[in-house]
């Protein structure tokens, strides 16, 4: 019924209908009863329950068309739909306009409601029985008005902080994704300017050697083949990924698989037992892949640290194919904290997927089918 608000109010409205056609007959064959005749009550009790289908859509409307079509109703006694519409009108409005038009049209309905039952009934007691109820049942719809506002407005706040939550959750992550962008660059860069370096150097030796030193300088001259080539690949790597201006800092040697060992050992000495299996050859890969490798290990060991709990074991286990390295990371932790941590966060694990995407390469983490947790990537050696 929530998604079609219409389709409710259409079913009030048809059982209050069906609760005054259903006294209007008892009162037709009840002997000494007189009721007016159906043509003239039929269209007035249609008059009152017809504005409830669109109280939601038009509430000012349909509440003081109800209040109007109430008073012929009440005359003649036709039922209970003149008092009953008012009730819901009333909670209507205090839920979905105000307490302003609420307060108008319970005025307004006091007003009638204090002439016409003096008129209805000729002894005073059900005179002031029928204000007293009639009082209880309006004060009854304003208070549960008041309840159902107060969650309405209290959920409308609540889904605006979720959304702004979410974006703010959205932009965090895209600065996370530019600042790792960025240190990528800054790391990546040393390795091309050292590349280039080199190519310079050897260049130079080579023409003054070219002559004097044939092989010294045919030495050079692949130096310099395979330097380039490996810079080139760096490049193309690099394509896309945009890098800070204000870097900062001095220009370091960067790790790379030959520092693993030294990881772990450093991990093994802050309390986390690390498993470390190198599969082929690791050394002669390009220096910008080994110093991915090497971070995304540290990252993931790091994570280890924090949350997989005392006494947890970890393994570390690269392996160079013909054309891909695959990298294994997990531990025997608990997996269950971070599955927030690591998605609700997202810091590092938004930094590791970014380092596997630079080369073209995929990462994936989570938990492991024995319970602990996993990070899985493939970094390939090739730039097609």
């Amino acid at each position: 019924m929530k998604g079609h608000p219409i389709v409710g109010d259409s079913l009030i409205a048809l059982v209050i209908l069906l609760f005054d056609v259903m006294i209007y007959v008892a009162a037709a064959f009840a002997p000494g009863m007189d009721p007016e005749p159906w043509y003239i009550g039929v269209p007035i009790v249609v008059g009152v329950v017809a504005p409830m289908v669109f109280r939601r859509k038009y509430p000012v409307a349909a509440a003081f068309l109800t209040l109007l079509c109430g008073i012929p109703h009440a005359v003649f006694e036709l039922g209970v739909a003149s008092f009953a519409t008012a009730c819901i009108a009333l909670y209507t409005l205090v839920v979905y306009v105000g307490r302003r038009q609420a307060t108008a049209f319970l005025v307004a309905n006091a007003l009638i409601t204090g002439i016409q039952t003096p008129l209805q009934y000729e002894d005073r007691e059900s005179v002031v029985l029928t204000l007293i109820m009639a009082a209880m049942l309006l004060a009854l719809s304003w208070l549960l008005g008041e309840f159902v506002g107060a969650r309405r407005a209290y959920h409308a706040e609540v889904e605006q902080r979720l959304s702004l939550l979410e974006v703010e959750r959205d932009h965090q992550a895209r600065m996370a994704v530019a600042e790792e962008r960025a240190r990528i660059a800054r790391e990546l860069h040393d390795v091309v300017a050292h590349a280039v370096s080199v190519m310079v150097v050897q260049a130079d030796g080579a023409a003054y050697a070219v002559h004097g030193n044939p092989e010294l300088a045919d030495g050079a001259v692949r130096t310099i083949s395979q330097t380039g080539r490996e810079a080139l690949a760096e490049l193309r790597r690099l394509l896309g990924v945009l890098r800070s201006e204000d870097e900062g800092g001095g220009r370091t040697p960067q790790p790379g698989t030959q520092s693993l060992a030294e990881l772990a050992e450093r991990v093994r000495g802050v309390g986390l037992p690390v498993r470390l299996e190198l599969v082929g050859d690791l050394d002669e890969l390009p220096t910008g892949i080994g110093l991915g490798i090497y971070r995304i290990v540290q990252e993931a060991l790091t994570n280890s640290l924090k949350h997989a709990g005392p006494g947890t074991q970890a393994l570390v286990r690269v392996e160079r194919t013909a054309d891909t390295v695959e990298l294994e990371i997990s531990d025997d932790g608990r997996a269950a904290m971070r599955t927030l941590v690591g998605v609700a966060g997202g810091n590092g694990l938004i930094g590791m997927r970014e380092r596997a995407l630079v080369f073209g390469g995929s990462l994936e983490a989570g938990p492991s089918a024995d319970g602990g947790w996993q990070v899985r990537a493939r970094l390939p050696l090739t730039t097609d």
